[in-house]
């Protein structure tokens, strides 16, 4: 991939990792209530699930996808009501200022971060039909396909995962003073818990 191309490629990815989204969402809400360091479990997850779409578009399996009503519709609609119910969980979710109850949920295991973040992000078409449009503007077909698959994907990646862990899961900490007290922890799970939902209405009503 040449060097202009690839800065082109670096700035899209950019912009697209800083424009909020249900991946946002989760590694602010992990970065609170699992703490910064652990919340890269759900980053990587969300990062899995970038590969599995474009492994998707690189086959041509998402030309279907994109193609068909039926197929697209499932996905968005499973995605959508998977952020709605996490978003109700968080809404419902009670304040508790137990150490010990605080300390295990801070220890969730990461491997449930990390199959949460696959989750919010692969079930969303949008990010197929997004990366079908997104990728063929640097991929060249007169020159061999797997390298430039695979810069595309490192880049996207890298980038992605700095900007979540380094933005997102950081600006998350500015909020640790509200979970000290009930009503503080109240008001961030029914931020989060709405920001939640608005993301999986917004993917279920916008065609």
């Amino acid at each position: 991939m040449q060097p202009s191309l690839w800065l082109a490629l670096a700035g899209a990815g950019v912009l697209i990792s800083f424009t909020p989204g249900a991946g946002a969402i989760n590694t602010m809400s992990n970065s609170l209530n699992s703490g910064f360091r652990r919340s890269l479990w759900g980053i990587l997850g969300q990062q899995a699930a970038l590969v599995v779409h474009i492994l998707i578009v690189a086959l041509g399996v998402g030309v279907l996808v994109a193609s068909s009503p039926v197929a697209f519709n499932v996905i968005r609609y499973a995605g959508a009501a998977y952020l709605v119910y996490l978003g109700i969980r968080q809404f419902l979710h009670k304040p508790d200022l137990d150490q010990e109850k605080a300390a295990a949920l801070r220890n969730e295991p990461g491997l449930s971060m990390f199959r949460r973040g696959l989750w919010v992000n692969l079930l969303n078409p949008k990010a197929v039909v997004f990366f079908l449009a997104f990728m063929p503007q640097f991929i060249r077909p007169e020159q061999p396909l797997l390298p430039q698959y695979v810069v595309l994907a490192a880049t996207v990646i890298v980038i992605d995962v700095l900007v979540m862990w380094f933005f997102f899961a950081a600006a998350a900490r500015s909020f640790q003073r509200f979970t000290r007290d009930a009503r503080g922890q109240k008001v961030l799970n029914r931020t989060f818990g709405g920001l939640f939902v608005g993301v999986g209405v917004l993917l279920a009503a916008i065609h």
